[in-house]
């Protein structure tokens, strides 16, 4: 087969492919250190500003909210400008919101610096993710994407780990410094992220052909060119305007619900692990250890789901994940007075198998819409998830308080169900399609 006939969809990976995974998924590891970092401070800090259980779900849940505006608004950004300009927003909001932090003297202003930096969270969904999506060869796709989950979760295990070491060694003021650390990694990632070219796809997409064929040359050599690219008819050409009544309705309400159904439980568990645990009567070192094995099993979970994604195949495995992760929270709510070691198999039963759809949130939405509107769908349903994951982490508290431990895990065994519902319902397969494909209507 000659370099004339070649599609970029098919060609191997190269040094290009693995810079944009290492520039995209720092993203992915500050999100994870970001939104994971408040739990380590937040009895410090809740004491320092005196703040009440509102307040504290408040600012638990600011980067959360900050998340769901500028996803959003970012998605719409950057299918309109471009994903290449807004790359080095995100960064430079962690950089501002992390380094603000520490000066901080009111639960208001640390709201405030959380949403900024919860803002650049958000913009990593629709931008990094779309950007990485529209270079990444079809063959290596799926378990690319599906792996910067694992680095989100590495991002969360690297929080406790700095965050701990720095309590133990900066005095009163520790605090600011755990919250101020993420402006280290904002710096890095900025450095990290300049030389990136535009997307060829949105390029062309916009009628700027002479742009994406420099850039087709300059990623995969001198022989390729805009002949290389895949018949760009498929994409059925979609307006934002017409979005929702053009056909893809339909995957958007998919990608919204099951997203919001893998994030919203785990959040909520996950940002109050220790008070969860505790109310579940795992003290001392059962809590202590409980907690690191919990985060490992989540790791482990996406892992298994990123080598299961091209064999298993998407559908099965978003169904199957959130099968077994409903009747695990149904345990937990149906035996939360259980022994210790009941209640810890079933939590980790749920940190293990809610890692297919954890990892399908990043490849499902990135594959069922045209480049057009491409980053708007991701940025739309990460907005939509974020709702709900703001809601969920801010109530966990008073359901703790009023209802109990038995009665939060069934109802955040519910919100599994709706997941497991809407997959069986709408679930499409995209495994070995190309991105032209995949996002078509007529399949």
């Amino acid at each position: 087969m000659t370099t004339q006939t070649v599609s970029i969809e098919d060609v191997p990976l190269n040094n290009f492919h693995t810079l944009m995974n290492v520039r995209a998924g720092g993203g992915w590891l500050l999100d994870g250190y970001i939104l994971s970092i408040i739990g380590v401070v937040i009895v410090q800090f809740s004491d320092y500003l005196k703040l009440d259980a509102f307040a504290q779900g408040m600012v638990a849940a600011a980067a959360m909210l900050g998340t769901f505006f500028s996803a959003f608004l970012g998605g719409w950004l950057t299918d309109k400008l471009g994903r290449q300009r807004l790359f080095f927003v995100g960064p430079i909001l962690f950089v501002v919101g992390s380094v603000g932090t520490f000066w901080v003297e009111s639960g208001a202003m640390l709201f405030v610096l959380r949403f900024l930096v919860g803002m650049g969270v958000g913009l990593e969904y629709p931008v990094a993710g779309s950007l990485l999506t529209e270079f990444l060869p079809q063959k290596h796709r799926g378990r690319r994407l599906a792996g910067l989950t694992i680095l989100w979760f590495a991002g969360a295990a690297l929080s406790y780990i700095v965050g701990n070491l720095i309590l133990a060694e900066a005095g009163d003021d520790a605090w600011r410094w755990v919250l101020a650390s993420a402006a280290v990694l904002g710096a890095v990632l900025f450095i990290l992220r300049l030389g990136t070219p535009e997307s060829p796809r949105w390029l062309v997409s916009k009628g700027r052909l002479g742009e994406a064929e420099q850039v087709i040359k300059r990623v995969y050599g001198p022989s390729f060119s805009l002949a290389n690219m895949p018949e760009q008819v498929a994409e059925h050409k979609v307006r934002l305007r017409d979005f929702l009544r053009s056909g893809y309705g339909g995957r958007m309400l998919f990608v919204g619900v099951f997203w919001s159904a893998a994030v919203v439980p785990m959040f909520a568990v996950y940002s109050f692990a220790p008070v969860v645990l505790q109310a579940l009567h795992l003290n001392g070192q059962w809590a202590s250890y409980g907690s690191i094995l919990i985060t490992l099993l989540f790791v482990v979970g996406c892992v298994v789901a990123t080598r299961l994604i091209d064999t298993l195949g998407r559908r099965p495995l978003i169904i199957h994940s959130f099968l077994w992760s409903t009747l695990a929270l149904l345990g937990l709510g149906v035996f939360s007075d259980g022994s210790e070691v009941l209640v810890l198999v079933l939590f980790g039963a749920y940190a293990l198998f809610i890692g297919g759809a954890q990892v399908l949130e990043l490849v499902y939405p990135n594959e069922l819409f045209p480049t057009e509107v491409r980053a708007f769908a991701v940025g739309l349903g990460s907005s939509l998830s974020r709702i709900g994951s703001a809601a969920g982490t801010w109530l966990v508290p008073f359901s703790l308080h009023s209802l109990g431990i038995g009665s939060t895990m069934l109802i955040a065994a519910l919100i599994s169900l709706a997941g497991l519902v809407v997959s069986v319902w709408l679930a499409p397969e995209t495994r070995g399609m190309s991105l032209e494909a995949a996002a078509s209507l007529e399949r």
